[in-house]
């Protein structure tokens, strides 16, 4: 009975390997002896001791086996894993080389552009600035020649002037020597023609100073053209000098602003036309009174400085007036930018000047605010690009840059309009990281990664044992999962095939195992040390971090 329990025990684990057990004989119904095997005690219990051993040798094997074959799963898909970090890595550094080099063609197109652009800019400039210095220089030849006249004129008027003085003289002598006809019609003809040629006399004076005053004025702007036509074909140059104009032009605005507040401070000391009227009126007076008194005093004592100023302040309204004419030809041209305003025809000759002028500087000074939001835009869509800094106030913007500026952008947004129109739109990408988080029951964006490497992890695994499974068996690789499972069904069913599963790893296969374990256990410690010496030394702590701390290391070298 002892043997019995013994051998009921080997024979339990016989079966729990696929075996048939060992059966006991009964001499007397097994009559022939040639069918049956004898043991004694002895040879019976080395004979389970052995079967214990082979069997738990076996069961050790198979989990080792099990273990290589993870460790190989393990080891195949870390490689793969870094042979696909190198492929993104290389494909990134293509991309990127890529990008450099149109990057870098873009840069140079938009050199190129912007110094044919500046040298088109100053030919047609200077082109200008010649044209212009030709009219003047006719404008001048003309004001010459009419200064010439002028002053022929003013030689024969003067002398006509000198004999109608004689004349007048004789005559106020001859008319204040007839005591008895003081205020005969003869002599108020006589009065009126004086006064007649001293009207005309003071409007030749007044025209001669107009036309010198004019003719300084276009000698100072030519002076100032040719100047500012000598320049130097250097670029730089160019814009230092059309900086120093405007600061010039600038010193010249300010200087002007104050002679015409000195001027209007003196039209203000000056005497308005009814106290000219009533000091003429008063003149006529004492002149009749020196008639009657038989006095010779002469005319022109007591009006020269009254006339003086009536003959300055005429000049001043009539050059107001020629200015006031030219600004509003230019606010009423059709041609004219900026027009506001469309004003109704009044009776008021220039009311129409500050309202647009007004719409003007408000709409020059808007310009500055969309210089600055240019600039916001540009440092957004083309952040690779050195910003400059922005404008100061005190400098003068110029739509030329901001139009230069306004085609960088469309220039460097253009290429891109088919890779936005296939890119994904940010709804898209929510819906799909939504759609991630449902799938795989997690409640934040960082926790889908971690299930994603599970899941993959697991299917690898999965796909890795349906692949040994149908190696062992040898199946199709395209058989379904379905097919293996009832493949391996039947073996376990199948009572006469109990035995073929022991008979997959063949005694070759297990004496190559073992050879390849031996292997390993040689080969792994030292493998091991030198990692961790490896780790240390570069001082990480995954082995994914090594290869790119070695990259550095030969970069830097």
């Amino acid at each position: 009975m002892e043997e019995q329990a013994e051998w009921d025990g080997v024979n339990k684990l016989l079966q729990h390997h696929g075996f048939k057990p060992v059966y006991f004989a009964d001499p007397v119904e097994n009559r022939n002896i040639s069918d049956l095997i004898l043991l004694d005690k002895k040879s019976a219990g080395e004979m389970r001791m052995t079967i214990r051993t082979m069997l738990t040798d076996s069961d050790r094997r198979q989990a080792l086996i099990q273990e290589l074959i993870k460790s190989n799963n393990e080891l195949k898909e870390g490689v793969q894993q870094h042979m696909r970090g190198a492929a993104q890595q290389s494909q990134r550094a293509t991309e990127l080389e890529g990008l450099l080099d149109v990057v870098r063609t873009r840069v140079q197109d938009l050199e190129d552009r912007c110094l044919s652009k500046a040298v088109q800019q100053h030919s047609h400039t200077q082109q200008q600035q010649q044209k212009l210095c030709q009219v003047l220089e006719q404008k001048l030849s003309k004001q010459r020649e009419e200064a010439t006249d002028l002053q022929r004129k003013l030689y024969f008027t003067v002398k006509e002037e000198e004999r109608r003085s004689a004349r007048q003289i004789q005559t106020f002598q001859h008319i204040c020597n007839k005591v008895s006809q003081q205020n005969s019609p003869a002599d108020q003809q006589v009065l009126d023609v004086i006064d007649f040629y001293e009207t005309k006399m003071s409007q030749l004076l007044d025209e001669l100073r107009s036309v010198k005053g004019q003719s300084s004025q276009v000698a100072h702007q030519t002076g100032i053209k040719k100047t500012s036509g000598n320049v130097t074909p250097s670029f730089k140059t160019i814009l230092k000098a059309y900086h120093e104009q405007q600061k010039g032009s600038q010193r010249e605005i300010e200087a002007l602003k104050k002679e015409v507040e000195r001027l209007k401070r003196e039209l203000d000391t000056r005497p308005t036309l009814k106290e000219v009227k009533f000091y003429k009126h008063k003149l006529r007076r004492l002149e009749g009174s020196i008639k009657h008194n038989n006095q010779s005093s002469p005319k022109e004592d007591i009006p020269s400085d009254i006339s003086e100023n009536i003959n300055d302040q005429a000049n001043l309204s009539a050059y107001y007036h020629h200015l006031l004419n030219d600004i509003k030809s230019l606010v009423s041209d059709p041609n004219a930018p900026l027009r506001l305003h469309r004003t109704k025809p009044s009776s008021v000759e220039f009311h129409t000047i500050l309202p647009t002028l007004e719409g003007w500087a408000q709409q020059l000074h808007l310009l500055k605010d969309l210089q600055r939001g240019l600039n916001k835009l540009s440092v957004r869509l083309m952040p690779w690009q050195p910003s400059d800094g922005g404008h100061a106030a005190s400098e003068v913007v110029k739509m030329e840059d901001m139009m230069l500026l306004v085609d960088t952008m469309l220039e460097n947004t253009a290429t891109d309009d088919e890779k936005v129109l296939r890119s994904p739109t940010r709804f898209t990408l929510g819906s799909m990281v939504s759609h991630f988080q449902k799938l795989f029951d997690v409640g934040s964006l960082s926790g889908v990664y971690p299930r994603m490497n599970e899941v993959y992890s697991r299917l690898g695994e999965a796909t890795n044992t349906m692949r040994n499974l149908r190696d062992v068996l040898q199946l199709d690789s395209r058989v379904p999962p379905a097919e293996v499972v009832n493949r391996v069904a039947s073996l376990v069913s199948s009572a006469e095939h109990t035995a073929g599963l022991h008979d997959v790893l063949g005694d070759a296969d297990i004496d190559s195992i073992i050879v390849k374990v031996k292997q390993h256990e040689e080969f792994f410690p030292a493998f091991h040390d030198l990692i961790l010496d490896i780790l240390h030394t570069l001082g990480v702590r995954h082995l994914d971090d090594i290869l790119p701390a070695l990259r550095s290391l030969k970069h830097t070298d």
